[in-house]
């Protein structure tokens, strides 16, 4: 449900609506709109009306009503406006395009410290790579684990970037908090409920990768497990879906970015890298996820894509990175955003 306050309403009256949503077993996520703080209440769904009334009659509460849609605080009922939210010094969400791009795997502190230099260069905004990696075949990379952190946040501090990494497992949850600015989760835990509950918990700002057969309102619930532990710096990340076309290595879905951004306040970034799974495509549909709506990319750049030991294939040297980040200021310019 949601507790939509009075114009007039004090920070007192707020504390005691809190404490009373908190006290029916609710959580409580407050937003402060320009003219309307409203609380957004999840919970048990067994006394709901009751509690509705009860809320309804309380001092600085102008309307408590309730949230029709399966997926609570990352709908559009509970907040009209897009959402956006800090990764150390840039902003995800916005009028500004977030550039997120790096290698797929740090595979040495020269390797990771060029190509930070080169995406800062070319306009990135936050630098990834993978220190620890989900493969399909247990014989191939599954990267250098804390030594890698270690060398992903040298390089992002050298350069001045926020960094993002995947966490595979909740063991490994708090030492990958240690380093980095962000939380990537991969698509094949995209429905790994405990995971998500234990990365809502931390409260650090999360890129959430699409399932490769998730539909968009799985996605979506998928979210509201972050959310309902209280994290609400959630970014959904579109990254292809599996469907019969052998031509890519994946589909990239250009449908569910306006479907997402109709859907949910949160902010969507297009992943053409997996969508695709040659570099050859990604610029193309870096191109149209920016014409669709997407708040930001997600690209895998290498100096050397030839012998990288993970998804060289789908990743794009420096200067092709340079290049695709020209044009998408053209497109950004053409709808009203910037890069």
């Amino acid at each position: 449900m949601i507790v939509v306050l009075k114009s007039s309403s004090t920070d007192e009256d707020l504390e005691k609506i809190v404490e009373a949503i908190k006290n029916y077993g609710y959580t409580a996520e407050v937003v402060k709109g320009k003219s309307k703080t409203i609380i957004g209440a999840v919970g048990d769904q067994k006394e709901k009306q009751q509690h509705m009334n009860l809320l309804g009659q309380l001092h600085g509460v102008e309307a408590v009503v309730p949230i029709m849609q399966p997926h609570k605080l990352g709908s559009r009922e509970f907040r009209n406006d897009d959402s956006s939210f800090e990764v150390g010094n840039t902003t995800v969400g916005g009028s500004k395009i977030t550039l997120i791009a790096g290698p797929c795997s740090i595979e040495s502190e020269d390797q990771i410290i060029e190509i930070a230099k080169a995406v800062k260069s070319g306009g990135a905004t936050i630098l990834r790579g993978g220190a620890f990696k989900p493969r399909t075949s247990p014989y191939t990379f599954q990267g250098m684990g804390e030594e890698g952190l270690v060398l992903l946040k040298k390089a992002g501090d050298q350069v001045g970037l926020p960094i993002v990494t995947e966490v595979l497992d909740v063991k490994d949850l708090d030492l990958v908090c240690e380093y980095t600015d962000m939380i990537q989760i991969g698509a094949r835990n995209c429905q790994n409920y405990a995971l998500l509950k234990a990365v809502g918990k931390k409260k650090k700002p999360v890129l959430l990768k699409r399932g490769m057969s998730t539909t968009i309102n799985e996605f979506l619930l998928c979210a509201e497990y972050l959310l309902a532990e209280g994290n609400m710096s959630v970014a959904l990340c579109e990254r292809g879906i599996r469907t019969f076309e052998t031509a890519t290595r994946n589909t990239f879905d250009i449908n569910a970015i306006p479907v997402l951004k109709e859907k949910t306040h949160l902010p969507v970034i297009g992943d053409p890298a997996h969508g695709t799974g040659y570099w050859q495509y990604v610029s193309p549909i870096a191109y149209a996820a920016i014409a669709a709506g997407a708040d930001g990319l997600a690209v895998e750049v290498h100096n050397q894509p030839e012998i990288a030991l993970s998804d060289g294939g789908q990743s794009l040297k420096p200067k092709k990175f340079n290049k695709m980040v020209e044009k998408c200021r053209i497109i950004a310019k053409a709808i009203g955003k910037e890069v």
